[in-house]
């Protein structure tokens, strides 16, 4: 396994008849059951794909894009750029046309696989004007074929491509392990997104180091696990769980591109293996709470006492099989048939998850649950706890396999590796670890330093080596005071108030006092207005003067609580109904902050509201 390409090759010869990749289609506006491809039938298209491909002009190095949701043609073009010694370069689904016009350009993409609903604003950018060929994941139409050919490009369907390459078939040609792989590019919190070249070496050792690390498993992963696939392909988390699939000849089916009806798919798909963001299990957590609330009393205090008497044995060193049948009979079936009937494993990456969710879906998943670190630069994988041990809750585990971390003094924030406890800026090395950014020197030497890549996050490490996430670097600024305050800390630490769904922070160096706007959680709010004798839809709620004094009292508790000096305590507060989302720019896919942005869209809001904060103190 020296290239992503061996490690599929050897998978399409060794398991040609195993299933491989499952979509549901729609008849009549509903979604049937999976359909499956098998590892020989998609090898068989990869080859007509790639053929396509040098027929038309391309050649070893050529950059082709990807635009659109997770699908089999997807990875069927994806494996083609592997075989052929092709650059595959994945176009965010999420970041938006302005993005995906920057990548084709920055890239200089020459060919880019479209999904159909993504057909039209392609054709309309001015980026696609580069381009040589288009190919859609489905069919085309004559409209689309004409607008193609008036600006000199050629537009191809899903299946006049594979017969092209049946027509004019090619050998592969296969890269070698330091050959370029795929330039991914992330969305980034502020500017452009940066292109993070990954090898082939990077990919294939990745998948050598999650081989090693699921050997700590008690039950062996197998050709008959399924993986259900939502998150985005085009991210690093997706794209890197799927190669780890394909090598063990196990099965990939997607979701039918809707993440409100996932349940639905996870339901008819049944995985054995469930991977997602924290957003993902806060709300499983949400939906499983409001499931048990309405219960009985009897019975929901019969689930409680359950779930404290599993802990306890958990806690004591049981592996969660054998902490608790008789619980797991009586109560956490249920929660585990909510989640298809079959998980085995659940892995939670992106962002750091609350502790408390962590412990209950320990509990009550009836699955080995862990959370892992990791940046599109690193593979998507730095570190990663173990399973069934609960001392690891609230960490992100321990540096993974052929990783290495050190944390590294951040004097402006107080962080010192050599304190008691050990805390500064993560750095990582390895063999996972990216070769650079794409047409970005200065940015790589930045971040690149004697061999180990400065991720900007911080984190706290234990003596023996578990590394916990506590805090951004680069998200600090002063107040007028000259107090230095971590704003994501903030964020995280104020973010328990059950009231609060979202919340930004937000200072500057020539004030002397913190604001924020809070987007509020809906079904706490209404339960709020329901108890004060308060009517509305959530909307006109959000805009009540008694919400926003409620608020503030819950932030000014949790500041005390968790004892936040007085320069950290939020003194004003926007009140926003919308969540934070990616349509108005305000965050990224990975629903990360975008703070330049955050400030744009409520600056009027916030001078208003430090106005108020300076009349009343006179």
């Amino acid at each position: 396994m020296a290239t992503s390409w061996e490690v599929f090759r050897f998978s399409a010869e060794k398991y040609p008849g195993n299933k491989m990749l499952g979509w549901r289609e729609f008849a009549n506006g509903r979604a049937g059951p999976y359909k499956w491809k098998t590892y020989e039938q998609i090898y068989e298209e990869v080859l007509h794909v790639g053929s396509a491909l040098l027929h038309l002009g391309a050649k070893p190095g050529s950059r082709i894009g990807i635009y659109g949701a997770n699908c089999p043609q997807w990875i069927t073009a994806m494996q083609a750029c592997n075989g052929y010694s092709l650059i595959c370069v994945p176009l965010y689904d999420t970041l938006g046309s302005g993005a995906a016009d920057y990548i084709i350009d920055h890239a200089e993409i020459d060919f880019v696989f479209v999904q159909d609903k993504k057909m039209k604003q392609i054709l309309s950018s001015i980026s696609a004007r580069r381009l040589k060929s288009i190919i859609s994941f489905s069919s085309t139409t004559k409209e689309q074929k004409d607008e193609a050919r008036n600006t000199g490009m050629n537009i191809y369907s899903w299946n006049e491509f594979l017969q092209m390459g049946k027509e004019f078939p090619l050998e592969p040609i296969p890269p070698r392990s330091l050959d370029i792989c795929t330039i991914m590019y992330t969305s980034g919190t502020s500017g452009q997104p940066k292109g993070v070249i990954l090898t082939h070496e990077n990919i294939a050792t990745y998948v050598k180091g999650v081989d090693l690390y699921m050997e700590q498993f008690e039950e062996k992963m197998t050709v008959d696990d399924v993986y259900i696939s939502f998150l985005p392909l085009a991210h690093i988390l997706d794209r890197m769980i799927e190669e780890y699939f394909f090598h063990k000849g196990a099965s990939v089916g997607y979701y039918q591109g809707d993440i409100n009806v996932l349940r639905d798919d996870i339901m008819e798909l049944k995985p054995t293996f469930l991977a997602g963001v924290p957003r993902v299990f806060e709300r499983i957590h949400e939906g499983i709470m409001k499931a048990v609330s309405e219960l009985l009393p009897h019975r929901r205090m019969f689930f409680n006492l359950l779930y404290k008497y599993k802990l306890y044995w958990m806690k004591s060193g049981y592996k969660h099989k054998k902490a608790s049948p008789l619980a797991d009979l009586l109560a956490f079936r249920k929660v585990k048939a909510r989640l298809g009937g079959r998980i085995r494993l659940i892995i939670s990456g992106g962002a750091p998850l609350s502790t408390d969710i962590e412990e209950f879906l320990r509990v009550t998943s009836c699955a080995y649950f862990s959370q892992g670190y990791g940046l599109t630069e690193t593979c998507g994988l730095s570190s990663v706890g173990f399973p069934d041990e609960m001392s690891l809750i609230g960490t992100v585990g321990v540096a993974s396999t052929f990783s290495e971390i050190r944390l590294e003094e951040v004097p402006e924030m107080g962080y010192d590796p050599l304190s008691i406890p050990s805390r500064g800026e993560i750095c990582v090395r390895g063999k996972t670890l990216f070769s650079g950014y794409y047409k970005n020197p200065e940015l790589t030497s930045e971040s690149i330093r004697d061999g180990w890549f400065h991720t900007g996050d911080v984190g706290e490490m234990s003596p023996d080596g578990i590394l916990k996430i506590i805090d951004r670097k680069k998200n600090i600024f002063k107040l007028s005071q000259g107090e230095y305050v971590a704003v994501e800390y903030l964020e995280k630490v104020y973010c328990f108030a059950p009231i609060i769904e979202d919340i930004w922070v937000y200072g500057d160096s020539y004030r002397s006092t913190l604001v924020a706007v809070v987007a509020p959680h809906e079904d706490n709010t209404k339960k709020w207005a329901s108890m004060n004798g308060l009517k509305g839809s959530f909307i006109d709620l959000c805009g009540l003067q008694e919400l926003k004094h409620y608020i503030l009292q819950e932030l000014k508790a949790i500041a005390e609580k968790n004892k936040l000096r007085g320069f950290e305590h939020i003194k004003g507060i926007i009140v926003d109904a919308r969540p934070f989302d990616i349509e108005r720019d305000l965050v990224t896919p990975t629903m990360k902050k975008k703070r330049p942005q955050m400030l744009k869209c409520y600056q009027a809001d916030i001078e208003r509201v430090y106005k108020n904060l300076a009349e009343e103190r006179k």
